[in-house]
C-alpha cells in the first residue's frame, strides 16, 4: 500500500498520540533522533567499497535492515516537519526551484 506523505505524517503522529510521546516530539529532540537514526543508516556502509555496498543490498536480509533505519530517518523527518509546521511537499518543491537556478543542467550535467 503506498502512502502520501500527509497519510503518513498523520499515521505517524496517531502512534505517538497514543503512547503519549508527542510531548517529546520538539524541534530539538527531533532533530537530535533524526541524526542518531541517520548514523545507524549509515552504520551499515562504514568502511564498506563502492561495491561491497552495493552487494550489501542485494542481500535481502541487509536490506530489510536498512530499509528499517531509512524508515526511522523518515518517520523523524516527518516528525520534525509536523512539529516544527514545515508542509514537506511545499518545502521540497520550494528547494527544487532554487536548486534549479544554482545548477543549470547546461552547467553541471554529468558532474558532481
Amino acid at each position: 500500500m503506498t502512502q502520501d506523505i500527509a497519510d503518513l505524517t498523520a499515521s505517524i503522529q496517531a502512534f505517538a498520540r497514543e503512547r503519549d510521546w508527542e510531548q517529546f516530539n520538539t524541534p530539538k529532540n527531533l532533530a537530535c533522533a533524526l541524526t542518531v537514526e541517520s548514523g545507524e543508516l549509515l552504520e551499515h556502509f562504514q568502511w564498506l567499497t563502492i561495491e561491497q555496498s552495493s552487494a550489501l543490498m542485494a542481500d535481502p536480509a541487509k536490506r530489510a535492515e536498512v530499509a528499517d533505519e531509512l524508515a526511522d530517518v523518515l518517520i523523524y523527518c516527518l516528525s520534525f516537519a509536523n512539529c516544527a509546521g514545515i508542509e514537506v511537499g511545499q518545502a521540497i518543491q520550494a528547494k527544487l526551484a532554487r536548486n534549479e537556478v544554482r545548477f543549470p543542467v547546461a552547467e553541471v550535467r554529468g558532474r558532481y
